[in-house]
C-alpha cells in the first residue's frame, strides 16, 4: 500500500486526460488542432512525440537502494511485450532506434541515457536514490495513460 502523499496511477492518468482535454479547447480557441500520432512526420530526421512516464513506488522511496532500482529496471526488462502493447498506436514508427530512442524490438537501462527505454535520472544517482524515480520513455505520445500505469504491477513484481 503507497504511503499517503503518493501519487497513485489512477490519478495521475486522470490529470493527463485533463491535461490532454484542455490542451484541445485551448488550441481551438486558436484555430489549431492537436495531432497525437507519435511520428507525424514519419521516416525524417526526428524523434517522435512520447509521453514518457515518471513513477515509482513505497519500496523505491523507503528502502532508497541502488539495488531495489535495478530489481524494478530488470523486472521491466522482462516485460516489454506487455508494455509495448499498450503504450500507443503506431508507436514502432517513433521507437526506430535513431533520435535518442532504443528500438521498439531492444530493451536496456542506464543512469542519463537517453537512448535507453528505462532511464535513471542523474539525480536519482546523487540523491543517494531514495525517494527517487524511474523513467519509462516508451509511451507514445497517443497513449492511454491508465494503460501506461501497466508498469505498475511490473514494479510490484520486482519487489
Amino acid at each position: 500500500m503507497p504511503s499517503a502523499g503518493l501519487p497513485r496511477a489512477p490519478s495521475a492518468g486522470d490529470e493527463v486526460w485533463v491535461a490532454r482535454y484542455l490542451l484541445e479547447r485551448t488550441a481551438e480557441n486558436y484555430g489549431l488542432a492537436i495531432e497525437w500520432h507519435p511520428n507525424t512526420l514519419g521516416d525524417t530526421d526526428w524523434n517522435g512525440s512520447g509521453m514518457h512516464a515518471n513513477f515509482f513506488n513505497t519500496v523505491m522511496c523507503e528502502a532508497g537502494k541502488q539495488d531495489v532500482f535495478t530489481k524494478i529496471c530488470e523486472q521491466s526488462g522482462k516485460k516489454v511485450k506487455r508494455h509495448i502493447s499498450v503504450y500507443g498506436a503506431h508507436n514502432h514508427q517513433r521507437l526506430t532506434g535513431k533520435h535518442e530512442t532504443q528500438s521498439i524490438n531492444q530493451f536496456s537501462y542506464g543512469v542519463s541515457d537517453l537512448g535507453a527505454p528505462i532511464r535513471i535520472p542523474v539525480s536519482t544517482v546523487e540523491d543517494g536514490w531514495k525517494g527517487q524515480r524511474l523513467k519509462d520513455r516508451r509511451p507514445a505520445s497517443n497513449a492511454d495513460p491508465y494503460k501506461v500505469a501497466a508498469i505498475v504491477k511490473t514494479t510490484k513484481e520486482a519487489a
